[in-house]
């Protein structure tokens, strides 16, 4: 009799706001990773419940890839729902978000950390118990920043410039390297491989 393994699933989560409104705001950064990835790959999202979701095989691993339509404030609502109705463990999640903190167009993938004041991480953190999850941070912090004198909240959501785009495409194309790398080779080797890049 021959058995065969269950296959191994990934719960992939990009975070940003849904809607037209917020389509090219600094702050969907985690939706617009995930896009790439759909039109690389030609996969499409299906809205469910309290997201928009896609499932794609790579490497033998089914990747469920998720946006959450809950707005960025109760993301934890959404990768609660996917997590239990998937049976997806902790160790195979992995958050991509911005990071007002970090340099325009620098990745750090991490295994756990803080939330660093980011509403979506935050919420993540409260609903399912821990900080202790993979996030891919997605650099947007511009050159002048003051942390003290300009609001966070005015600039994530503002609308990246015309000059800006080339640039983030072409590191949107190395935070899907990351997240396939993840997925193949895991956490430790994926951060080996990439944390050292700017």
């Amino acid at each position: 009799m021959i058995h065969l393994h269950p296959i191994e699933k990934f719960l992939i989560i990009g975070l940003g706001n849904p809607g037209y409104l917020y389509k090219r705001n600094r702050h969907n950064l985690g939706f617009m990773v995930l896009d790439q990835i759909s039109k690389k790959y030609l996969f499409s999202f299906s809205k469910k419940k309290l997201g928009f979701i896609s499932q794609f095989i790579y490497n033998n691993k089914l990747l469920f890839f998720l946006k959450p339509s809950t707005y960025m404030n109760r993301s934890g609502l959404a990768v609660k729902y996917w997590m239990i109705k998937e049976k997806i463990i902790l160790e195979n999640i992995l958050i991509v978000s911005d990071d007002i903190y970090l340099n325009f167009g620098n990745l750090r993938l991490r295994g756990k950390g803080g939330n660093g004041g980011h509403n979506g991480l935050k919420n993540i953190e409260k609903e399912i118990g821990t900080s202790c999850y993979a996030r891919l941070r997605f650099g947007i912090k511009p050159n002048h920043f003051d942390r003290n004198n300009q609001r966070i909240d005015s600039y994530v959501l503002e609308n990246w410039k015309n000059e800006e785009i080339d640039y983030l495409f072409t590191k949107l194309d190395i935070g899907i390297k990351i997240i396939l790398s993840f997925v193949t080779n895991g956490l430790q080797k994926t951060m080996n491989m990439f944390n050292c890049h700017p």
